[in-house]
């Protein structure tokens, strides 16, 4: 913009058009900023998959070699950003999930459908991510093995009973057949633990609905029933050196629960 007038001078309109400019060249540098984030987020995650995938190979080996069955290992490595994680060699956190786990047991064992493994503060070179070889060793490892309610009952001889947790413990209820009567049964484990390599399940009491009370022997086949309910389940081997310290009730299963310290995951 100019003016004129008397007794005035000449003024020249600022650069609009630099500002423009400036404005333009912002917004150019943000999207490739953005872009390039992006791509890096796209190069972590790739490099994630491929470090997951080397890993749940290792542990299939090892698997095999060991003699446990399981699905394939599905490995998750947590932590962002991953390729910092790579370049030191050290990952907070590596979830490993098996699937179908069977072992070599003796006497009433039981199928694992689940193992879920936490494994921290992970050691592994980046040779050993890039070629295979060499120890992925982690510090600390927390595994849940669930057993379904389904495989307990197998083992009680009562199929039409139902296990469930009520409260924090073990409930079991169902119809069984008496003097000729369907009677419904039902009652709260008096223990439940792991000892010597076995989980012990025991009912003490068990109440009945629908029995005659006044029909001798109806106590008695309670108490028969009870002791049949009280089994010692065992487990398969678990994998990575994993200890079982406790088992306790969960809605989708008995939740056996183990640890671990300085294990290879991928040779133990």
């Amino acid at each position: 913009m100019t003016t004129y007038g008397h007794g005035y001078g000449y003024e020249e309109a600022p650069p609009r058009r630099r500002r423009r400019w400036g404005r333009r060249l912002l917004i150019v540098f943000l999207v490739l900023l953005v872009i390039i984030g992006g791509l890096l987020v796209v190069v972590d995650r790739v490099a994630a998959s491929v470090a997951e995938r080397t890993i749940s190979d290792e542990i299939a080996k090892e698997l095999v070699a060991q003699n446990i069955t399981s699905s394939p290992p599905d490995v998750g490595v947590g932590g962002f950003p991953f390729l910092t994680q790579v370049l030191s060699g050290e990952y907070k956190s590596i979830k490993i999930s098996l699937r179908d786990l069977e072992g070599n047991v003796e006497g009433n064992g039981v199928r694992v459908p689940r193992l879920d493994v936490d494994a921290r503060n992970v050691s592994a070179p980046l040779e050993a991510i890039r070629s295979g070889q060499g120890d992925v060793v982690a510090q600390t490892l927390n595994g849940t093995a669930t057993i379904s309610y389904a495989s307990v009952v197998d083992l009680m001889n009562a199929p039409d009973l139902r296990l469930s947790e009520r409260d924090g413990k073990l409930v079991v209820n169902g119809p069984i057949e008496f003097a000729g009567q369907r009677i419904t049964v039902s009652g709260t484990a008096s223990d439940l633990r792991y000892e010597d390599g076995r989980v012990r399940i025991r009912f003490d009491e068990l109440d009945a609905e629908g029995a005659p009370t006044q029909l001798p022997g109806v106590e008695a086949f309670l108490n028969q029933l009870a002791r049949q309910f009280s089994i010692s389940l065992t487990l398969p081997e678990l994998p990575f050196k994993l200890d079982v310290g406790s088992v306790r009730p969960q809605p989708d299963g008995l939740a056996v629960e183990a640890q671990a310290a300085n294990v290879a995951l991928n040779q133990w």
